[in-house]
């Protein structure tokens, strides 16, 4: 728990209850280093930021201190796809083997890049075992999904696709724009946008990045999902998060920053984005566009 703790920025007085509870995050819930920001009809209302950007609380967490943002990153990447759409260069209802050839094998030939994006496109994981270091290499993740059969009849169900969902959407996005997903969203979105997030970080905003703490383990009257989720290597489960297997603290290394995961290593500062820091303590576990 902090003492003496500094709230930087501004709020307006009829939000005052976002910055009672910004301050109850420290106060109460032992948060190291968070900021929030809230944009209504276009204007800053909420712009705090407080505590410190790493576990020793050394570093004072500054107003363009950048964090993973792990999940939100897929709403980035379908952006991406939704300007292509805009472009009049994709079509949703079309085969996603109409932009990717090699995506038609195993019965998927007619699967619909909707599908990709709805999370309804039975790919949330790899049958076969995948290299510790795959999540880094764009190749071996797109021709290892391009080769995968659908765990379920495609448009039949939904299922979290935790981390295929970028490199799915991300090479429908190079394929037709001829750039990385993270270059397109870097040029079509966030430099037009003024937006400071990035999808493969370089390596000059290392030292404004906040590493990730990781949540403490599960009391012994607490069940450990992860546990659970490691009893059988051949479950579908098992093989949506663990194949490639990627340790936690994988995500403050350069190799995790540098790489393009679109689906889980976005790193934005807060400035231009609404951010809740409820759970993760050093850095934002939610956000959304503050357009």
């Amino acid at each position: 728990m902090q003492t003496n703790l500094k709230i930087e920025g501004t709020c307006e007085a009829r939000f005052a209850a976002v910055r009672e509870t910004f301050v109850n995050n420290f106060s109460t819930f032992g948060e190291t280093g968070a900021a929030v920001a809230l944009t209504l009809d276009g204007r800053p209302v909420v712009d705090l930021w407080a505590g410190h950007a790493d576990a020793a609380r050394t570093q004072p967490w500054q107003r363009d201190t950048i964090v993973n943002v792990y999940s939100t990153t897929k709403g980035m990447t379908a952006i991406c796809a939704h300007r292509l759409v805009d472009q009049g260069r994709l079509d949703l209802d079309a085969p996603a083997a109409r932009y990717w050839p090699e995506f038609a094998q195993a019965g998927k030939a007619a699967l619909p890049v909707r599908y990709l994006l709805s999370h309804q496109a039975g790919l949330p994981a790899i049958s076969q075992a995948l290299p510790p270091d795959a999540a880094y290499h764009w190749d071996t993740m797109t021709s290892a999904l391009a080769a995968q059969e659908p765990w379920w009849v495609p448009g039949t169900k939904h299922g979290y696709h935790a981390l295929t969902y970028g490199w799915l959407v991300g090479e429908i996005v190079r394929r037709i724009s001829g750039r990385s997903v993270g270059t397109f969203f870097r040029d079509e979105v966030a430099r037009p946008l003024g937006v400071d997030f990035h999808i493969g970080l370089r390596v000059e905003h290392d030292a404004r990045t906040a590493p990730m703490i990781p949540p403490p383990p599960p009391t012994s009257d607490q069940v450990d999902l992860f546990t659970e989720m490691l009893k059988d290597p051949n479950a579908l489960l098992f093989k949506t998060f663990v194949n490639p297997t990627v340790p936690l603290d994988a995500v403050n290394s350069r190799e995790w920053r540098a790489a393009e995961i679109p689906a889980a290593n976005g790193t934005p500062t807060h400035g231009r984005w609404r951010v809740s820091t409820a759970r993760w303590r050093a850095g934002a576990r939610w956000m959304e566009p503050a357009y």
